[in-house]
């Protein structure tokens, strides 16, 4: 398949204006007063330096080395976009196109190279970061922090296995009390964990991301097993989550006056019919993606649903855990890509999985039509509509929190053939935006508490393990020279926030 869109997929995504009925006048000014336009990012995809600095390896690094079979391209992020070294010009371009945040990442590696505080403290990585966060500051832009977005310390790995270990809490809690300390003077915004979902799923139940684990028939993996540890790991992120929210608001909130939550992912889930077995297998879905991790956080536990259909293989909460967990967070960070059709599909009895376990089949395909123009990551079907039905149902069920989107975006796919003038000009990319943010603004005026919008990239990156083949930024990298070319899509975010 050429890497690029053909010409009715073009047209395809041309046509989202018609589709949906966007409103050019939409702008900064039409957002409530402060809410927060920026961008978001992460450390791994985007510094490099993976040898530099006194950082230590991640299990990311391993990985993509090990197995760079499941690297589309075979590629690593060993230098990735270089960000470690251009972060002072990126932060000039992000001035320019006129960003009021900027949300990233702190690699845990480079500040414990070992995971532990028994491998000792990196200064130079600390002094990395803190140059980042005052040079965004002295561009008026604010640091938004995620402190993991999956680069866990190889030494954990090696240790005891990462998150498949109740260890991993002590460790986690030691780095980012250092975090809260050097950093917290500064950064008002902090994110635990960035989707804890596609963390445990791709990592433990289909195994594409790192540590690669996972049991047949769910992927080509040597060990794991699909079916337990998936929900082992999901635990341990919800309790390192519960207990790092626990020390910021008794140790730093009080004088640092900074607020924290957690940035999880879903879809949207449409019935693919208005049978009742469509619909329940609709709730089941969110249930699987979203409620996984937000219903513990909210609520105090776990999904009903889930308790029925995993039964013994998912943990429980003692009482002490569920008291710590439910309503830690000042804030739900929340990432919106696309919207599936969910059927009923009853489990197979001889294949124990978390794939399997919510008795549900996504579709992006009813009655021969397309949801939406597809993306080039096949997951990703253009549905904005989706983001405003996302956002009342969270409202009405979880009563009213504070969200922040922390990613919204579409990629294309990275054609070396393509002349960088063709490159530059993404329109698909100019559509999406207005179509998210048009639905966006019509949550926020049905009450809907949203107070900031993060646009997945700002700059194309490595994107895990599709490595390089696809671009999800408003601005272009070269990845031979690593030069930065803002996109069509840049300057129309540039004058949609002069606004």
């Amino acid at each position: 398949m050429a890497l690029h869109l053909s010409l009715l997929a073009f047209i395809f995504l041309s046509l989202i204006v018609i589709a949906f009925p966007f409103s050019e006048a939409l702008n900064r000014s039409s957002f409530p007063p402060g809410f927060i336009f920026g961008a978001a990012s992460s450390a791994y995809q985007y510094e490099g330096a993976v040898r530099e600095g006194g950082r230590g390896l991640s299990q990311w690094d391993v990985f993509a080395h090990t197995h760079p079979e499941n690297i589309l391209n075979g590629s690593n992020a060993d230098v990735a976009i270089d960000q470690y070294h251009r972060y002072k010009d990126d932060i000039k371009l992000m001035k320019y196109i006129g960003l009021d945040s900027y949300r990233m990442s702190i690699g845990w590696p480079r500040i414990l190279p070992k995971g532990s505080l028994k491998g000792g403290v990196n200064r130079e990585g600390i002094d990395h970061y803190n140059n980042v966060i005052n040079e965004l500051l002295a561009n008026g832009i604010q640091p938004f922090v995620t402190l993991y977005h999956w680069d866990l310390p190889q030494a954990l790995e090696d240790a005891y296995g990462g998150f498949l270990s109740p260890n991993i809490v002590k460790d986690y809690i030691d780095y980012i009390d250092i975090c809260f300390r050097e950093f917290g003077d500064r950064v008002k915004h902090w994110i635990t964990f960035n989707e804890p979902h596609i963390y445990s799923f791709g990592g433990y139940a289909a195994g594409i991301f790192a540590p690669g684990r996972c049991s047949y028939p769910d992927g080509n993996c040597t060990e794991g097993n699909s079916g337990t540890e998936p929900y082992v790991v999901g635990h341990h992120l919800l309790l390192s989550h519960a207990s790092a929210v626990k020390l910021y608001k008794e140790k730093y909130q009080a004088y640092q006056k900074g607020v924290i939550g957690v940035t999880l992912v879903t879809h949207w889930m449409i019935p693919y019919s208005s049978s009742r077995s469509n619909d329940d297998a609709a709730q089941r879905a969110l249930d699987f993606m979203f409620g996984w991790f937000w219903d513990p956080i909210a609520l105090g536990d776990y999904p009903f649903s889930m308790r029925a259909l995993v039964g013994g293989r998912l943990p429980k909460f003692t009482k002490e855990q569920s008291l710590l967990l439910k309503g830690s967070y000042d804030f739900l960070g929340l990432n919106y890509y696309t919207t599936n059709y969910v059927l009923h599909a009853t489990s197979k009895s001889n294949v124990v999985s978390y794939s399997t376990d919510s008795q549900t089949n996504q579709t992006a395909v009813r009655n021969g039509k397309l949801i939406g123009p597809e993306a080039a990551s096949d997951f990703l079907h253009v549905y904005p509509k989706g983001l405003e039905d996302l956002l009342l149902y969270i409202k009405k069920r979880y009563n009213s929190p504070v969200i922040y989107i922390t990613e919204n975006g579409i990629d294309e796919f990275n054609n070396a053939s393509v002349p960088l003038k063709e490159s530059l000009n993404d329109p698909m990319r100019v559509d999406f935006y207005k179509g998210h943010t048009y639905y966006l603004h019509r949550a926020i005026q049905k009450g809907v508490n949203v107070k900031g919008y993060f646009p997945w990239t700002f700059l194309d990156d490595f994107e895990w393990n599709s490595g390089f083949t696809v671009r999800f930024g408003f601005v272009f990298v070269d990845y031979k020279t690593l030069k930065r070319y803002p996109k069509r899509s840049a300057y129309w975010y540039k004058n949609f926030l002069k606004g």
